[in-house]
């Protein structure tokens, strides 16, 4: 794999040139990601010459409307899904809470839902409100040592065929480790099972083939993913049409409008066809496909490669402390660049001192206190949480690990 081009790839973000920001070395990504030009550009242009409301029989209306359908386009092209199957929401939390309202009225009595302990309480806490409407919610757990979600332990939760559902993350935002979502969703789909796919914490570092995956619900949001303040959500056709429309009665045919109850925030969706801009050129600058979804596939492996590269160092620097417990894989490969560890005292103390060295990270439960309880860490104490993506240079993984050797 071609080695990224750092110096191209920084000049997309202009973050990394305004103060405060402009020197200091970004380790809070998981929390929200820079966001590229080309999305600034369509959101300044919206702004300034689409400002109307779209679809209408002029000029400006006509050019809105035609950069929402752009956008939703060209990344479902990327996901390997059918335009109509992805919808934009006001975030990923506000879309899980909208499905699940839709499997509560689609569901009987007796019938059941499969949520981990592994989940950002977004899709996790919609699906488990169901129990107080006669749905039983089975929960899926974690080892008490490792954070690793066992695709044998599903099994047992499935064997009565009951489940109508299995909603789980793509990766933790705090255990970092992969899931095999294919293996999963084929798992689930064997037992007559949907499935809801977290893909928050995976999504910054490539977009994946949704169709592929076999995922019926693929929900992340874009700005993790370079983009504007929205939640991206696939819901295959064959589950969008069953499930109950959730929107106004006259968008009920319209399977990206069926979940979605309020209206789209134009700007924000128009600009969100940003990140695709971002991802072909990308691919195009190192040699790739310049366009949809192959184009996706081969920025996904120039990301991956150099996360994974950068991750290792940090991860054995982590390991070799004896005052930190590593969350989570010790190996860079089949896990994100997403680092917790659990300290003597508060994440978010170990964070405050790093932002004295130049390092901007997190600390905190980050809405994972499931997962922490599960692993034995205290949520109020929480965790120090290092995140990255491909925009990272390597000196600034450097400069990590010695502010971390002064900080734990």
């Amino acid at each position: 794999m071609t080695p990224l081009d750092m110096t191209w790839v920084r000049a997309q973000f202009p973050a990394f040139e305004r103060a405060p920001l402009a020197g200091q070395a970004f380790f809070e990504n998981a929390g929200g990601s820079f966001t590229c030009q080309p999305v600034i550009d369509r959101l300044f242009r919206f702004y300034h010459e689409r400002k109307v409301q779209p679809y209408g029989p002029y000029a400006a209306s006509r050019l809105g409307g035609a950069e929402m359908d752009e956008a939703r386009a060209r990344l479902a092209a990327m996901l390997g899904v059918e335009t109509d199957e992805l919808s934009f929401g006001p975030s990923t939390t506000q879309n899980a809470y909208v499905l699940a309202q839709a499997f509560r009225q689609s569901m009987a009595p007796g019938e059941a839902i499969v949520v981990t302990n592994q989940d950002h309480e977004a899709n996790s806490g919609p699906w488990r409100r169901l129990a107080g409407d006669g749905i039983e919610v089975r929960e899926w757990v974690v080892d008490p040592e490792t954070g690793y979600l066992d695709p044998a332990g599903l099994a047992p939760l499935l064997a009565d065929g009951k489940v109508r559902l299995v909603a789980f993350p793509h990766c933790s935002n705090v255990v970092g480790e992969v899931n095999d979502v294919a293996a999963i969703c084929a798992q689930a789909r064997a037992a007559g099972a949907a499935t809801c796919v977290d893909g928050v914490s995976y999504a910054p570092h490539g977009f994946v083939d949704v169709g592929a995956l076999g995922a019926d619900i693929y929900l992340f949001s874009a700005y993790k993913t370079y983009g504007p303040h929205q939640g991206i959500m696939v819901i295959r056709r064959a589950l969008g049409t069953a499930l109950p429309n959730q929107a106004h009665h006259f968008n009920g045919d319209v399977l990206y409008k069926r979940f979605t109850p309020a209206g789209p925030d134009h700007a924000q969706v128009a600009a969100s066809a940003g990140m695709a801009d971002y991802m072909e050129a990308l691919s195009a600058h190192h040699g790739g496909p310049r366009d949809g979804a192959a184009a996706a596939r081969h920025a996904h492996g120039l990301m991956r490669a150099h996360e994974e590269a950068l991750l290792q160092p940090l991860l054995d620097a982590l390991a070799a402390k004896n005052s930190a417990r590593l969350i989570g894989p010790a190996r860079a490969a089949g896990r994100a660049p997403t680092v917790a560890v659990a300290l003597s005292r508060p994440g978010a103390e170990a964070a405050a001192e790093l932002a004295d060295h130049g390092i901007m990270a997190g600390g905190g439960d980050f809405y994972a206190g499931r997962v922490l309880e599960a692993l034995g860490v205290d949520p109020a104490r929480g965790v120090l949480r290092l995140s990255f993506t491909h925009y990272t240079a390597p000196d600034e993984v450097e400069k990590l690990i010695a502010a971390l050797d002064k900080v734990i």
